[in-house]
């Protein structure tokens, strides 16, 4: 359950920028025996961030690994920005934040492990999987119930969304136009 400070930073979130290994996926490399990586989406997520998108907010995915996977899952799901090879996090969330002219206290970050936390001390409502390291979970304002690669995006876009007011109306219109009633 959010606490009320976390409800009052969430308000504010325009744009939410997220790790990918360990939150997007459960954190597992799957290799191939001709070294083929492979890695595992939850399709919640992926729902959440379309339902992010019809809200008007912004996404970006922050990587420190330079595999293309993110990049194809990015484009998939209309993320606004992918970013690989990101090892200085924080520096890569504030040029972001240049980039699409939103402040830091606009920003959501979910990551899970330590080259997460510059970002994380740098936003507005800083994020964290339930099975991140503690000290992961000692920066962030608010731990996921899920586990990364279990819908822990969904759950903070919904988290977000109804700090927003916004959930209810956002949700009933995706489903019109997903061939709902």
């Amino acid at each position: 359950m959010p606490t009320r400070a976390v409800v009052a930073r969430a308000r504010k979130v325009r744009f939410l920028v997220m790790d990918v290994d360990g939150v997007l996926t459960d954190g597992r490399m799957i290799l191939s025996d001709r070294g083929d990586e492979m890695k595992s989406f939850h399709t919640h997520d992926g729902i959440g961030l379309a339902l992010a998108r019809r809200a008007g907010i912004r996404t970006a995915m922050v990587t420190g690994e330079s595999s293309p996977i993110a990049k194809t899952r990015g484009a998939k799901l209309g993320v606004d920005s992918v970013v690989l090879g990101a090892r200085r996090k924080g520096e890569v969330v504030e040029a972001l934040c240049a980039e699409h002219n939103v402040p830091v206290d606009a920003v959501a970050f979910i990551g899970d492990d330590l080259l997460d936390i510059p970002a994380m001390q740098r936003v507005g409502l800083a994020v964290t999987v339930a099975d991140a390291p503690a000290a992961v979970k000692a920066v962030a304002h608010h731990v996921t119930r899920a586990r990364g690669g279990h819908g822990a995006v969904r759950e903070l876009v919904e988290l977000v969304l109804t700090s927003q007011r916004a959930w209810r109306t956002t949700v009933d219109a995706y489903v019109r136009e997903h061939g709902g009633r």
